[in-house]
């Protein structure tokens, strides 16, 4: 929390204060930060160049904070630019707008909020010109540009620039746009009056002017004159505009099927329904089968305003970018965006394709560093633990990725579930890359004692027995280590019934399939003890079956010193772990 002297009233500062603690609990609260915002600006009656230094410090303080957690927010920025207009004048106002635009290049909103306040407060048409310029280079082509262009088009209206408005809807008129016939309209007003040579490129006047003499010739050598062919050529070109138009039409209409389906066009931290997901992915295969790359990137700047926090079109953004020409920086430009700036840190599947970019393009130490990034924020990141261990085992050897390994466990920011899955990877290591499952085989063992309750490591133990080749000579013996996890499994461990079970099942499928022909008796014993009711079910050494020995009525069995026990007090007794086989006539013994 920012150690502040508010600057406002004792009841103001209360409120600040209350509100920064709510962000120390919950810093993902985006309603706790909107009211920090309201309250740091409404400080004194409000934030101006009179209020109290600290008061205006901590309403920029607040804004910044807010607008470096969520930079998408374009309504903000127009209303922090605001703030610094009154407080310290233009220049201050601009330094927020083209912050704001760096962080949300799409938004036409954004683009033509700025581009007006610096018609209003400049007085040189040639640095507003290069503005406006700027913000068409950014979002001209946005199906609901309208507004941006309608903005540009007025300023050079004021400068009374009708050779710039000209050129200005020549652009426009191309542009697949909801109100595309409104400026092809004017366009073609204005054509009547333009010079010929600014109607149609160069070459195109040129056929026309040829096939027009090339016609005229055939009726009579020097039938037409100048201004004829003129009215000829302004014809022709008219009709050159309908083509224009009409192609234009038709690519609205293409896209007008997405466009309809776009319920919000702007970035918020709530979710989005599958349907404007689906909407969206559909909308960008459209674009990508057109062809046009500054439309393809276009689209996919704006898609990823409105979905941000979705990795899967940051990832498909990155993949579609990689797979243009010598386009390697904009690849990392787009996975550092994600990993920095937009896809929460709780989600670091992104941040790892970056790290695999990195070391793909020769920058190992890079690499390392995003898993470690990654692990600094979430230290039981399992994956990133396994990438990291893999990572270290292309470019250093197995005993780098095994020193990883090593290194978590030994780390007390690990925790114990993680490090279980960690144990199991280890062993996984030994096994398949160096080939020496018996030093696989004595990580297991070594370690079982550590995750009782660890469903993961079980498993992979159990898996990692049943998946050994094995040999007529072999098959006893792997046979027995088997069915030693298995009663270790039920006798030691500590885990949840159903695990137990799942265990269990996975053996008995291994006793149909590799057993020989004295395991159906093995095998129907556990299917009853698996499968049948309590009634019928047996025990497990340490407990009634799938149940913790804590879990069981503690009160003892006692079977006197001098007399056997009958069945029942036997298996009873053994159940619960009372009485030891004797060392002299194997019978039990208290």
């Amino acid at each position: 929390m920012a150690d502040y002297n508010f600057g406002g009233s004792e009841e103001e500062n209360a409120e600040l204060k209350k509100l920064e603690v709510e962000l120390l609990d919950d810093p993902d609260n985006f309603e706790t930060w909107e009211k920090l915002v309201r309250a740091a600006e409404a400080l004194e009656g409000g934030i101006n160049r009179n209020s109290n230094p600290q008061a205006i410090t901590t309403a920029r303080n607040a804004y910044d904070r807010f607008l470096a957690k969520f930079p998408l927010l374009f309504g903000y920025w127009k209303k922090y630019a605001d703030l610094e207009f009154s407080i310290t004048g233009t220049e201050a106002a601009e330094m927020v707008y083209e912050r704001g635009i760096a962080s949300i290049s799409p938004s036409v909103d954004l683009w033509t909020n700025y581009c007006t306040f610096k018609a209003e407060t400049s007085h040189d048409p040639d640095i507003i010109r290069d503005l406006f310029e700027r913000g068409a280079n950014s979002v001209g082509l946005d199906f609901l540009a309208h507004p941006f262009w309608d903005k540009y088009i007025e300023f050079e209206e004021r400068a009374e620039a009708q050779d710039k408005i000209f050129a200005l809807l020549a652009r426009v008129i191309h542009v697949p746009m909801h109100q595309y016939a409104r400026y092809f309209e004017r366009y073609r007003q204005l054509a009547q009056t333009r010079p010929l040579y600014e109607l149609a490129p160069a070459e195109t006047l040129a056929q026309f002017r040829a096939e027009i003499e090339a016609a005229s010739s055939q009726v009579a050598p020097g039938a037409k004159s100048e201004g004829e062919i003129e009215h000829d050529l302004r014809l022709r070109v008219d009709s050159y505009h309908l083509e224009i138009f009409t192609a234009t039409q038709t690519e609205t209409t293409k896209r007008w099927t997405y466009e309809s389906e776009i319920k919000r066009p702007y970035f918020h931290v709530t979710e989005l329904d599958e349907g404007q997901l689906t909407n969206w992915s559909k909308y960008l295969d459209f674009e990508e089968s057109e062809g046009s790359y500054s439309r393809i990137q276009f689209l996919y700047e704006r898609c990823l305003v409105t979905c941000a926090h979705y990795d899967e079109f940051w990832f498909r953004y990155a993949r579609w970018m990689a797979s243009q020409a010598g386009k390697e920086e904009e690849t990392r430009i787009i996975y550092q965006r994600a990993s920095y700036l937009y896809v929460p840190i709780a989600n670091p599947t992104i941040r790892l394709h970056y790290a695999y970019f990195e070391e793909m393009c020769g920058r190992t130490d890079v690499a390392r560093d995003i898993h470690g990034a990654i692990l600094f924020c979430l230290p039981s990141h399992v994956e990133t633990i396994i990438s990291l261990a893999n990572l270290s085992r292309r470019h250093g050897g197995l005993e780098a990725a095994i020193e990883v390994y090593k290194t978590q466990l030994d780390s007390s920011e690990c925790e114990m579930g993680t490090k279980a899955a960690l144990v199991a990877e280890w062993a996984r290591l030994l096994w398949k890359i160096q080939g020496a499952p018996d030093a696989a085989r004595k990580v297991f063992e070594g370690n079982q004692q550590y995750y009782l309750d660890s469903q993961a490591f079980w498993t992979s133990y159990l898996m990692f027995e049943v998946e050994q080749p094995t040999s007529a000579e072999t098959e006893t013996v792997q046979y027995e280590r088997i069915k030693q996890v298995i009663s270790d499994a039920r006798s030691k461990s500590t885990l949840h019934p159903d695990v137990v079970k799942e265990l269990v099942r996975i053996y008995m499928a291994y006793l149909l399939e590799r057993g020989n022909k004295d395991t159906a008796k093995e095998y129907m014993t556990l299917d009853r003890e698996v499968h049948g009711p309590p009634s019928v079910s047996a025990t497990r050494t340490g407990g009634t079956y799938g149940v913790p020995p804590a879990a069981v009525d503690p009160q003892p069995v006692t079977v006197p010193l001098v007399q056997q026990p009958t069945p029942d007090q036997a298996a009873a007794a053994q159940a619960y772990g009372y009485y030891q086989q004797s060392p002299v006539n194997g019978g039990p013994a208290a």
